[in-house]
Order: structure tokens, then sequence, then C-alpha cells
């Protein structure tokens, strides 16, 4: 199954990952600052970069810690970054079938245990926006303020734009009787099937995250602005950031722009 087609956030945002400047460090790739943590049943990679106040950076579906590599020097300037390869993505192997954004939070909140470190500054990028908020919500304690964009709260066909909802309807139609013959394929379905299926956030539950937010989306991102705002709207102390003239890839489209106004977000008293 090819990876572009694993969904439709991943759809719309595989030819912005190619995007991103190369570096001379090889991110994702990094012996250096890389390891496997033994958490919650799998070796979840991390990868971490700079000194100063740590900051968690959680990617999309079907990403890995690359998908940050052209935000990764600013923030390490000033910040203890820490990267993951989320579950099931990148170098985060997990053979299980089912998966959950609930699940990836904890994963986050497990790692952040075992790397000592009370609580962190969180980005959480699509899928990683959803996650952000679960561990915002399922864990406070360890988030001290979040920055999530291209977030949605349920997967029907108010969250994203048409024309993407009726191409993932037809390609989840068409296969979901499959048997997969490898655990490649297996696995890319199973991320197909996350964000299908889920997530399921209740406008309720955001109403118990206790931490400052800043809501992110693109003027034209793929995520409908109505779930968007809904989200800000809940959340008690929020901010709402709507980014001109960019898609789903905020951090990608305007990268001068979202890292000035997140750092000064995570800055302010």
């Amino acid at each position: 199954m090819n990876n572009n087609i694993l969904l439709f956030i991943v759809a719309a945002f595989a030819l912005s990952i190619q995007s991103c400047k190369d570096h001379s460090i090889q991110y994702g790739n990094n012996g250096r600052a890389g390891k496997y943590v033994d958490i919650r049943g799998i070796k979840m990679y991390c990868e971490i970069y700079g000194n100063g106040k740590p900051l968690l950076m959680i990617h999309g579906n079907g990403g890995s810690i690359r998908s940050f590599n052209n935000i990764i020097p600013f923030y390490s300037k000033n910040y203890k970054i820490v990267l993951t390869d989320s579950r099931a993505q990148g170098k985060s192997v997990d053979g299980n079938d089912s998966l959950s954004f609930e699940m990836m939070a904890d994963d986050e909140a497990a790692l952040l245990q075992a790397l000592q470190i009370d609580s962190a500054y969180v980005i959480g990028w699509s899928d990683g926006g959803i996650v952000a908020l679960m561990l915002a919500m399922r864990h406070p304690e360890k988030v001290k303020k979040l920055a999530a964009t291209g977030a949605n709260l349920w997967p029907d066909s108010t969250a994203i734009k048409p024309q993407q909802w009726l191409s993932s309807k037809y390609y989840h139609d068409s296969l979901k009787n499959k048997v997969w013959p490898n655990a490649a394929e297996k696995n890319d379905w199973k991320l197909f099937m996350l964000d299908w299926a889920q997530p399921h956030l209740s406008l309720a539950s955001l109403q118990g995250i206790k931490c400052p937010a800043l809501i992110v989306a693109g003027e034209h991102d793929i995520i409908n602005e109505s779930h968007t705002r809904e989200i800000a709207k809940s959340i008690p102390d929020s901010r709402l950031w709507i980014v001109p003239n960019s898609g789903h890839s905020t951090f990608i489209d305007q990268k001068d722009s979202f890292n000035k106004r997140v750092d000064e977000f995570f800055k302010a008293p």
C-alpha cells in the first residue's frame, strides 16, 4: 500500500514534508542524539537536542521525527527538544492490532517520566495535535503549555474538506475486507483506520484542559475551520490562530511566523 494514501491527512502533507530543507544533522536517524526507551510494551525511539526548558514535539500520522526537520534548529537554541517517533510509526515498531490517540498520549507521558522530565511545553501537528490535547487531558501535570496545529474533534464528514473525505471513504470502503499480506501493509492500514475511526474529543472533555493552549490551523487547512474554532472555544485558557496563506503544514508553509508566534506564546508569563 502506498504510504501517500494512508489517510486523508497524510495525503495532504506528504508533499509538504519533501519541502523541508536538508540539514547536516540527520534528524530522525542521529545516533548521537537518539535512543530507544522501553515503555508500555514497546521500544519508543526519541532524539533530544538543545538545552533549556523541555519541549516535546509530536508528529502527524505516518510521520516521524523528520517531520520537524525545518524547525528543530530554531527551537534547539532555547529549549531542550524531545522528539519522538510515535507508536507504530518511524522507528517505534508496534505489532499489536489496536491503536488509539489515548494510547499514544499515555506513551508520551511515560516517555517524559522515563526521561525524568516533570513537565514540558508541547507542539503537536495534525494527529500529533490531537495527541497533545489528549496528553493535557489525561496527564495534565506533564504539560506546561501546548500548541496544537491541524487537530480535529471527531472523524466524520464535518472534519475535513469534502474532496478528501470522499477519497478516504472510497479508500476505506474498497479495502475494508482486504487481508493484508505482510506486517508493513497491515501497519499502514492500522494507521489509516486510526484517523478513519478516531478521534472522539468531546467539547466537555476539552473544558478540563488546565494549561494555556494555542490552537492553530492554516487558512487553507484540510481540517475544517469549524473544528479548530470549537477546540479553541472549549479550552478555558486558549488562543486561536488561523495562519494566513497556509495549508495543513503551518510550520512549513509559514515557518518564520509559526516559530515566532509559538515561541512568544511559550515564553509569555
